[in-house]
């Protein structure tokens, strides 16, 4: 008998061919089907990150939306309709994510996209070093466009919510002014005497007692009066407390 030729166990090319081309074909439809997840993702994200933005600012912040991509390697069953949402814990705010879920198919499945956001505004940014626990002035920032996403504390964008403020540690030129970097500063220690003051119509009370807590301006503090009796009250930016009556 003689031997098969070597092209014998060759499939022949039509076969090749044709699973060349269904091979094609499935791929060129799961990457439309991850691009429509994707495009169902980037429709949602902009409403809900409208109506997440800080409303504290002057000037609206200007926003910039880098989308990631599924991974490539994901086979997902079909779905009849899909329904994006934001991870527990997470938020529309720098690198983030957001879940596309199936809610009515044959196979319930849970997916992420990757996003990036950045949120473009004007905030004030040191300009000269200043040492920790220096109280800051106006002079020590100016205003400058910063990305208010770049990290996770929020921007302090008026000068009054730091002004006056002690500094938490030292600050570099060029740092954006966040809620961590500042603290209130500290009027009186815990056993200093204190001047308590109370005014209504017609009539203001002031009184030394002894403070119970340390006073940190624009914060409350607890003080005993002569007498024993305890108070809380407003503490002033001149190491006074301002009790309510």
């Amino acid at each position: 008998m003689r031997p098969a030729p070597p092209h014998a166990n060759r499939p022949p090319l039509r076969r090749l061919l044709a699973v060349c081309g269904w091979l094609l074909a499935a791929g060129a439809a799961h990457a439309s089907d991850n691009a429509g997840l994707e495009k169902t993702a980037r429709d949602w994200l902009q409403p809900t990150l409208d109506a997440a933005l800080p409303r504290d600012t002057a000037t609206p912040l200007r926003t910039e939306v880098v989308m990631g991509a599924l991974d490539a390697r994901l086979r997902l069953a079909p779905c009849n309709k899909v329904e994006p949402h934001l991870p527990p814990g997470s938020r529309l705010w720098g690198r983030s994510r957001i879940g596309l879920r199936c809610v009515d198919g044959p196979r319930r499945w849970n997916v992420y996209v990757p996003v990036t956001i950045k949120a473009w505004g004007p905030a004030w940014v040191i300009k000269r070093p200043v040492g920790a626990g220096d109280t800051l002035t106006q002079d020590d920032a100016e205003l400058a466009e910063v990305d208010w996403a770049e990290h996770p504390v929020s921007v302090l964008a008026r000068p009054g919510m730091w002004v006056g403020q002690q500094t938490a540690f030292a600050l570099t030129p060029g740092l954006t002014i966040r809620q961590n970097m500042v603290r209130p500063t500290k009027a009186f220690a815990a056993g200093d005497p204190v001047r308590v003051n109370s005014s209504g119509t017609g009539f203001r009370i002031s009184v030394t007692g002894q403070a119970l807590t340390a006073g940190l301006v624009g914060q409350s503090a607890r003080i005993r009066l002569p007498g024993g009796r305890v108070v809380t009250g407003l503490v002033q930016d001149d190491q006074t407390v301002e009790m309510a009556l």
